[in-house]
């Protein structure tokens, strides 16, 4: 693993909300909003950018858990700002925390825990279910 990170570093994703981001459920829409789910999927991706920089070609993250506080709405068509922060990394486990918004609105706020790991480690983890 490559150490080249410190507290504070920041990655930024961006993306436009899109229909199939929307909260629902088997097939039936609950709000036309950006969902919980989507938002889960962008955080990982925007704090996996440290994990792809850091990793070895031997190692992978695996991702360890992730918190979301879903504040407000964002409307298909809309540009949503993730920028993740590298809070610490100890014992392999990256720690991040990630704000969303849309503007200069905060719609989300959450934590993400990954660890990095050697690939070999984690075909044995999923091998023995």
């Amino acid at each position: 693993m490559k150490l080249i990170f410190k507290a504070g570093d920041i990655k930024e994703y961006k993306t436009i909300v899109l229909a199939q981001d929307v909260a629902s459920f088997h097939g039936t829409v609950v709000h036309p909003v950006c969902s919980t789910f989507a938002l889960a999927r962008d955080i990982e991706w925007t704090t996996r950018q440290f994990v792809l920089d850091m990793k070895e070609e031997d190692e992978e993250g695996i991702g360890t858990y992730l918190q979301i506080r879903h504040q407000g709405a964002a409307f298909v068509g809309d540009e949503i700002t993730f920028r993740g922060t590298f809070e610490r990394l100890m014992d392999g486990e990256l720690t991040c925390t990630v704000e969303a918004r849309v503007g200069t609105r905060i719609i989300a706020t959450g934590k993400t825990g990954q660890k990095i790991l050697k690939l070999e480690k984690i075909k044995s983890i999923f091998a023995h279910g």
